[in-house]
């Protein structure tokens, strides 16, 4: 996360002041850096990926070290002794994120004087005017010149503070609002987990020196004492001292590098698509018959068990749960290949089967006739079923993976056949089915084009056939002709041309939407639906068809929000 993290403390005597900052490095550090081994005490810790090292080799400009001229952090004589954090001469924190490159680096003060001006602003902002009612707890506040900060403002114990507590502040600054602003949950728990933390130290200290030597009853008796000077000229204290912990700054280094890692990790940018398509209202609602006959056996079973059915009453029951048949997987979608894909895409089977036959096979597909395939190898005809169903949408699709006896084509329209199986005469000779015989080939065959890399399907040879073959001359349905180019296109990888092809069925499905509207629930004359399907480009005999076809895959979801708008239309104003 492009941010920087910093703890900020109100001092009595130099007003707003920055204690701590970690921000985060992305291009390499320059020449000098502590991640070089040999430079300075390596102190290395590893904790969830990131590789802690207490030597930075560089000063931070609040040192105050012979660079005040250069430095844009304050002179050292405007700093006491509760405005630092790291000694003189300290070379800062540094963490390295081994997963993304990513340093993080923790100093008094941002080196860079833009940097620098930004921090000293949001300080001066979250400890004055910039609070929330209480002077204690989250706010947000900016612009988009100086950045958005998220500040969090908190009370340490001091026994010998006026009022016996000291204000501080850490703060989160970013330039990018949104992102703050959706961090915000996050933030606020995990920085009020380090300020928890804080506190409960400093409240031990405190309990402690005032057990030894209480405070209030000896302010009250020198109450018209000067504060500062009956305080013995000690007007401020660090934080390690009012914490007693040596350690804090390494720790709230720490901290502080793993809330900017977790911060940024946390969220992702995600391209949002719009309404959900039709294929993803089908899957939701096919889903949920799912779910409902599941709990419908279930229930069927424990009612059973419950009675006392006799065994030919439970083979009934086991026959119920699938009513298709164990040849058929239809109704739920959940077949998947077993090995590997023989078919590996569309394009893949073009070149297999030829492109005179793959037109027949891919215009039968889309005119929603019955593709049967008859092979020995189960794979093999799965792998095709799950090319072709690419070609129609989901709603559209209806399988019988492979079955030991012919299927009407009312509850198929992908049949998969042993070799033995008739085929109907009726249904040979029909223009409404295609079939694809797959045999085992002569040992002579030539190797399939394109296909050397593919021996497993040398061994077979392809035929398709069907009552009313597509003539070659005959122009087919667009998405079919656009199909093709995109097959034959040698510069579309086949990626691309899975995309392309997606495009090309939204397309079409909301030209279905459109006359499904217009034909079903306006209920237009012939004469007004031929002027539409010109309008849309769909005017010949074969895309009217596809059209009819895919109008059977819309989803539920879509058809009954059309029909309940029709059921009821907007109130009419009353007669006078």
């Amino acid at each position: 996360m492009n941010a920087i993290i910093a703890l900020c403390h109100f001092c009595e005597l130099h007003g707003p002041r920055t204690l701590f900052c970690t921000e985060v490095l992305h291009a390499p550090l320059p020449t000098g850096a502590g991640d070089s081994p040999g430079q300075g005490e390596q102190a290395e810790e590893e904790e969830g990926g990131i590789q802690m090292s207490s030597g930075l080799g560089t000063h931070s400009p609040a040192d105050g070290a012979g660079t005040e001229s250069s430095s844009p952090g304050p002179k050292k004589s405007d700093m006491c002794e509760g405005c630092r954090s790291l000694a003189v001469g300290h070379p800062g924190y540094l963490s390295h994120d081994k997963e993304t490159s990513i340093k993080y680096v923790s100093h008094q003060h941002p080196s860079h004087p833009q940097l620098f001006s930004i921090v000293r602003q949001a300080c001066v902002r979250s400890l004055s005017c910039e609070v929330c009612p209480g002077r204690e707890g989250p706010i947000f506040f900016g612009d988009e010149q100086q950045g958005f900060v998220f500040s969090h403002t908190f009370f340490i114990k001091d026994s010998l503070a006026r009022g016996f507590q000291r204000w501080y502040s850490i703060i989160t600054i970013m330039m990018d609002r949104i992102y703050l602003i959706n961090s915000w949950p996050f933030l606020l728990g995990k920085i009020r987990g380090i300020i928890d933390e804080l506190q409960g130290k400093a409240l031990k200290v405190f309990e402690a020196e005032q057990f030894g030597c209480p405070q209030r009853a000896q302010r009250m008796n020198t109450a018209f004492t000067p504060f500062l000077h009956q305080r013995n000229g000690n007007a401020a204290r660090s934080l390690t001292s009012l914490t007693s912990d040596d350690n804090l700054w390494a720790c709230l280094h720490t901290s502080f590098a793993w809330l900017l890692k977790a911060c940024g990790s946390r969220l992702t940018e995600k391209l949002l698509e719009g309404a959900p398509t039709e294929d993803t209202l089908v899957q939701m609602e096919k889903l949920a018959d799912l779910e409902e006959e599941s709990e419908g056996w279930d229930n069927s079973e424990a009612e059973e068990e419950k009675a006392s059915v006799l065994p030919q009453g439970a083979e009934r029951r086991e026959l119920s749960k699938c009513p298709t048949g164990s040849s058929s997987l239809s109704d739920c979608e959940s077949w998947q290949p077993r090995k590997l894909s023989v078919f590996k895409s569309l394009r893949h089977m073009r070149q297999v089967l030829g492109a005179s036959s793959f037109r027949m096979l891919a215009w039968h597909v889309l005119m929603g006739n019955q593709v049967i395939w008859k092979s020995r190898d189960t794979d093999l005809v799965l792998s095709a079923f799950e090319v072709l169903r690419t070609m129609l949408p989901v709603g559209c699709v209806r399988i019988i993976p492979y079955s030991s006896q012919y299927e009407e084509a009312y509850r198929c329209n992908f049949l998969g056949l042993s070799p033995h199986v008739q085929i109907p005469a009726h249904v040979l000779s029909s223009e409404f089915a295609v079939v694809v015989e797959v045999h085992t080939a002569v040992p002579s065959s030539l190797p399939l084009a394109g296909c050397e890399d593919d021996q497993s399907l040398s061994k077979y040879e392809f035929v398709v056939t069907s009552g009313s073959p597509v003539a070659a001359d005959r122009v087919g349905p667009t998405i079919l002709n656009k199909m093709e180019a995109a097959l034959t296109n040698q510069n579309l990888s086949v990626d691309v041309v899975d995309q392309c092809l997606i495009c090309l069925k939204e397309e079409w499905m909301n030209k279905v939407k459109v006359l499904f509207k217009f034909t079903k629930v306006d209920s237009r004359p012939k004469e007004d639906t031929q002027k539409l399907l010109s309008i849309l480009g769909a005017s010949e005999e074969d895309n009217v068809k596809l059209l009819k076809f895919w109008m059977t895959g819309l989803s539920k979801t879509y058809k009954s929000h059309l029909m309940s708008t029709v059921r009821s239309p907007p109130a009419t104003e009353p007669r006078n």
